[in-house]
């Protein structure tokens, strides 16, 4: 379910840091377990307004879940990840619980997850990895198939990083290409997150894609498909010439064996064709005509 972290604390987008903490002081006063026990509604809304607070109060990740939206920003951040670096223990320990108020009550509704709010992390064994970005990158159809190397520029911590990132053969749009240690710091020492770069492949005017195979559309003469023709066919990377037979019908395909999508390391490739679409004249002149009226009155 879609969650608006800005709703949940009664906001608006606009809101500054310093409304955002204070939004969350008000309610989560009022919905802590110590003040409504036995009280699942509570518990709940308790545990709803605090993860709002931990992503809307860090600025990584707020800035993550205003430019992607719930939906992506929740594929790529887990409960621990949510909860990773955010300030909680300052502000229930001015408000002086008892009992449950820090570790335990965090521990008691989010886990493990939730105690990383209170300096928690350093009670697991392993390092804690820091937490992934996520960013959106545009390639043109042909680097997506054949591959190669494009340029990001990553802002984070205040500076721009320009990164070089391999496009590998065959990517489509919506597939996530992994950049190990590019994403935030660990909060304990352990390994940075990683960027994770969601693909988007523009459209291209000659050819069309489905899986690994390529489609192009080749123009040919009405007389050539009549009597049989050759014609040149671009593919991605040359020229090829083929040879049509004579009565080769519209819509009809010519396979190019492998010249479609790249295969990868022990994978054959695509292969690419060319679907033939006969080119029937708009404007003839006076013999072009007269001579189709013969053609027509011996039934062609």
């Amino acid at each position: 379910m879609a969650k608006d972290y800005y709703s949940v604390l009664g906001l608006d987008k606009s809101a500054k840091a310093d409304q955002i903490k204070k939004a969350y002081r008000k309610l989560a006063l009022k919905y802590h377990p110590d003040k409504n026990p036995d009280d699942k509604a509570a518990e709940e809304r308790f545990k709803e307004i605090t993860e709002a607070y931990a992503v809307l109060s860090d600025p990584d990740k707020k800035k993550q879940y205003d430019q992607f939206g719930d939906a992506a920003f929740h594929q790529n951040f887990s409960q621990e990840d949510i909860f990773r670096n955010a300030d909680l223990g300052s502000i229930f320990r001015e408000f002086g619980f008892g009992g449950r108020g820090g570790d335990d009550i965090f521990s008691h509704i989010f886990g493990s997850a939730g105690a990383q709010g209170f300096g928690g992390s350093q009670n697991f064994h392993r390092p804690v990895k820091g937490q992934d970005y996520l960013m959106r990158l545009t390639i043109p159809f042909r680097q997506a198939v054949l591959g190669g190397e494009r340029r990001v520029d990553l802002e984070r911590n205040g500076q721009v990083d320009q990164l070089q990132v391999r496009i590998p053969a065959g990517v489509e749009s919506g597939q996530k290409l992994r950049i190990p240690g590019k994403g935030g710091a660990s909060p304990a020492g352990g390994p940075a997150g990683d960027l994770m770069l969601e693909i988007t492949v523009t459209r291209d005017s000659r050819f069309q894609r489905e899986g690994k195979d390529l489609f192009t559309t080749v123009k040919v003469p009405f007389t050539g498909a009549c009597l049989g023709t050759s014609v040149e066919v671009e593919t991605l990377e040359q020229t090829k010439r083929i040879k049509l037979k004579p009565g080769t019908r519209s819509s009809s395909k010519i396979r190019l064996k492998g010249f479609g999508v790249p295969g990868r390391p022990g994978k054959e490739a695509g292969d690419l064709y060319a679907v033939i679409e006969v080119d029937v004249p708009h404007h003839l002149s006076a013999e072009q005509k007269a001579l189709l009226e013969k053609l027509q009155e011996q039934g062609l």
